[in-house]
């Protein structure tokens, strides 16, 4: 299970905080150095009739403009490049960690919790900022009685202030799972003999398949569930 392990490749105090880099920061400087270096050489000519890596990035482009445009709107086209972030940031880090001998980076909660929060934040800055306190009219459902607002405000608060946890946890879990069940039937693969070799390496080629799938759906996930934060904040949609 080393591929759940941080190491820390370069030691660094400061004030009694550790800010070591570890691998996980490598992967994540890797990842950010991959999509920088395929985004900048697909669109570099930008032809009318496109190459291949210029078509690939098109798509993605589109794709995930798609999502945005259908989700918040043409006033929320203005958020589309920290969406896009998002999505090909998280998209390339599952795609790296199933490299054999990688880091799987999204598979530890306090990083899927430190990408939820970002969004979580940013979204309600973005509410107060555009309603101010009309924003609080989130957590009241229109239509419901009076005396129902008392059960109805506090559960609407706190399935609010739970998102980041909820937005994390989604994600983090769905990539441990698959990378443990990955682990286990290549040590299977590894213990028992040569016939009974056949099966779990089976398993494997089919559970590879499907976190490929899962890989790109986990980060197609968390990006619709920023969409659908950002467009409460936006238009209070509730």
């Amino acid at each position: 299970m080393d591929q759940f392990e941080i190491q820390r490749l370069f030691h660094f105090d400061l004030f009694g905080y550790d800010l070591s880099f570890s691998n996980s920061s490598l992967l994540m400087v890797i990842s950010l150095l991959l999509i920088s270096g395929f985004m900048i050489f697909a669109m570099n000519g930008r032809a009318l009739i496109p190459t291949r890596i210029q078509s690939l990035a098109e798509l993605v482009y589109e794709y995930v403009a798609g999502i945005v445009k259908e989700s918040l709107g043409e006033e929320g086209m203005k958020y589309f490049p920290w969406v896009f972030s998002i999505f090909i940031f998280i998209l390339v880090l599952n795609f790296l960690s199933l490299i054999p001998g990688s880091f799987a980076v999204t598979a530890h909660i306090i990083v899927t919790f430190a990408l939820a929060a970002m969004v979580w934040l940013i979204a309600t800055g973005i509410g107060f900022y555009k309603h101010g306190a009309g924003y609080l009219r989130l957590f009241v459902p229109a239509g419901v009685p009076l005396w129902l607002l008392v059960v109805i405000v506090p559960i609407e608060l706190i399935s609010y202030l739970i998102r980041p946890i909820s937005h994390s946890v989604r994600l983090f879990a769905n990539m441990m799972a698959g990378h443990t069940m990955l682990e286990v039937f290549a040590g299977f693969a590894v213990m028992l003999p040569w016939w009974g070799k056949i099966a779990p390496a089976g398993f494997m080629v089919a559970f590879t398949g499907l976190e490929v799938l899962v890989a790109f759906l986990q980060a197609l996930i968390f990006t619709v569930l920023t969409c659908i934060y950002l467009n409460d904040a936006i238009n209070m949609h509730h």
